[in-house]
């Protein structure tokens, strides 16, 4: 038996934003949902999914057919996505450790 899993306004809305925008994407490019399913390698059934806001297909399904149509996704300013991870790895290495591990010394000279 499978666990409903329920979402935020927040995510259901940007689920829903994201898959609209692909599907604009999809439209100007004159492209039918057949032809970007096949393009991404999906069935048209996920596609359809992905366009309604759906949370269930895989993110990298997204991601695939968002690319596809020219979504822009984390780019702000033209910097590439690249330099943006390099940025963010740096800011996660400047976080301070939740846990550290202290060795002790031990004064066994008696």
């Amino acid at each position: 038996m499978s666990k409903n899993r329920t979402y935020s306004k927040f995510a259901q809305e940007a689920a829903l934003l994201l898959g609209k925008q692909i599907q604009l994407g999809r439209k100007q490019r004159k492209w039918s949902e057949k032809n970007l399913a096949d393009r991404a390698g999906i069935s048209r059934a996920t596609l359809q999914k992905i366009e309604a806001g759906e949370m269930t297909p895989a993110i990298g399904l997204v991601f695939e057919a968002a690319a596809l149509v020219g979504v822009n996704l984390f780019e702000q300013d033209r910097i590439p996505i690249s330099f943006s991870i390099e940025q963010t790895k740096d800011k996660i290495a400047l976080l301070p450790k939740r846990i550290q591990t202290k060795t002790r010394a031990f004064d066994d000279d008696f």
